[in-house]
């Protein structure tokens, strides 16, 4: 099954047109994690079980790449 995901912000690598994410894979943690260090394996983190978030503000996407510029 493949899941579209939207994403508003433009200047991520993986923005593409329509406000389509096309990364191979994606990973979202709960802000309080956003400066951490990141060995992460898919539901866990650091180790530890994965955290819950009430609303999606609490969320952070740490897909993002910044745009490469055009040669």
């Amino acid at each position: 099954m493949k899941v579209e995901v939207k994403c508003s912000v433009s200047n991520c690598e993986y923005w593409a047109r329509g406000n389509e994410c096309v990364a191979s894979s994606i990973l979202v943690t709960v802000d309080r994690h956003s400066s951490a260090d990141l060995n992460v394996e898919f539901g866990m983190m650091n180790g530890q079980q994965a955290d819950n978030a009430a609303h999606s503000a609490e969320t952070c996407c740490h897909t993002f790449v910044p745009k490469r510029a055009n040669p």
